[in-house]
């Protein structure tokens, strides 16, 4: 694909601070080194679907990205993660493929290739889009829950453990103040990846994670043994997937329709004061998690894929996703990289330096 192009780019998901890097680096390599043009796709396929299309659509050239937006949370092309363009919802209730009127605005803007940022969700509909229309795709992993399997590093999540590993440093000093238990309540759909980096990284005491089951008799007993060791606190994280001692999932109906996880941080504070006499306090950190300024990590990552992205464009190399491994960037199949799930390994490093750190993991067995 040699000569002048014209390329678009488009944030899909929910978003995570480092989404601005990508873009950046994108521009920065396409406009900088290749010369090409870089159009900006606003609110995802959402954009693509809005007539006239290039009303949501904004030019990404070199003058916009003068070092500020390299630090800004967020992503200024908007994003969303509702309407499947496979099953999208009307307001009479029922549901209508608007596939084709995606791939048709993709078309009016005569772009040469797209790079679509998000997570496996985002991804899997990029690519059934690009498969049916013919669209030239690369994607670039993003998900604060770490949780796509073939690659390491995910943009977004190194910025979310910071922010919940900082909640842990701010709350200590009050649990030791008012000799209280401690519950934080993090982010984390099916995985408990931020919760157990950032427990290890603040000191937490005790991490509860949905892949390990756990008894709030384990619980107890560790914050009793810290007691008896003269601590007059306790940190507790625990991952919004978490399900109740029964193993019901906590979820809140939200009045836009759907239904999201949160309240196992309020109900495990509930708990844990019934069982041990403990006064505890709650905090959720939801979408603080998300916004923000991105960490050096982030910002790293978001430099080397956005890069890598454009030459796999320039290399005429399509359908491939993005990816960390082995401390080297690499991209394999888009539909490889999205059926791989990354839970937390059980039996890999970090689940051992927890439970060596003495932290109470759940009933994992020996």
């Amino acid at each position: 694909m040699g000569g002048q192009k014209r390329i678009g780019v488009l944030t899909s998901g929910g978003d995570c601070a480092g989404l601005n890097a990508v873009l950046r680096a994108v521009v920065l390599r396409a406009s900088g080194h290749y010369g090409w043009q870089v159009v900006g796709i606003r609110n995802g396929t959402a954009g693509l679907l809005s007539r006239p299309v290039e009303a949501t659509t904004m030019e990404l050239d070199l003058d916009l990205f003068d070092g500020t937006l390299l630090r800004r949370g967020g992503t200024i092309l908007g994003t969303t993660n509702r309407g499947d363009p496979f099953d999208y919802p009307l307001p009479d209730g029922s549901r209508v493929n608007r596939a084709g009127e995606v791939i048709e605005g993709y078309r009016e803007l005569g772009l040469d290739a797209l790079i679509g940022i998000g997570g496996d969700g985002s991804q899997a509909i990029l690519r059934r889009l690009a498969q049916q229309g013919g669209i030239p795709l690369i994607t670039i992993p993003k998900t604060i829950d770490n949780d796509l399997g073939h690659t390491e590093v995910s943009i977004g999540y190194a910025s979310a453990v910071q922010v919940a590993t900082d909640a842990l440093d701010h709350l200590q000093p009050t649990a030791a103040s008012h000799q209280r238990v401690m519950v934080l309540e993090v982010m984390g759909r099916d995985a408990g990846h931020i919760a157990i980096g950032a427990g290890i990284a603040g000191g937490a005491d005790v991490i509860l994670i949905p892949e390990i089951p756990y008894s709030l008799a384990g619980i107890a007993a560790k914050v009793e043994a810290l007691k008896a060791g003269g601590r007059n606190f306790a940190l507790v994280v625990v991952a919004e997937a978490v399900k109740t001692e029964s193993g019901e999932a906590v979820k809140q109906s939200q009045a836009a329709g759907g239904v999201n996880y949160g309240g196992i941080g309020h109900y495990l504070a509930a708990r844990i004061a019934e069982v041990t006499g403990s006064e505890t306090r709650v905090t959720v950190l939801g979408h603080l998690q998300r916004g923000g300024m991105p960490t050096e990590r982030d910002r790293l990552m978001a430099a080397i894929f956005g890069v890598h992205a454009v030459d796999l464009i320039a290399a005429g190399r399509f359908d491939r996703m993005v990816a960390w491994s082995g401390r080297t960037v690499i991209d394999i199949p888009i539909e490889e990289a999205i059926a791989g799930y990354k839970a937390v390994d059980l039996d890999g490093p970090l689940v051992h330096t927890a439970r060596g750190l003495g932290v109470y993991l759940g009933e994992l067995a020996e």
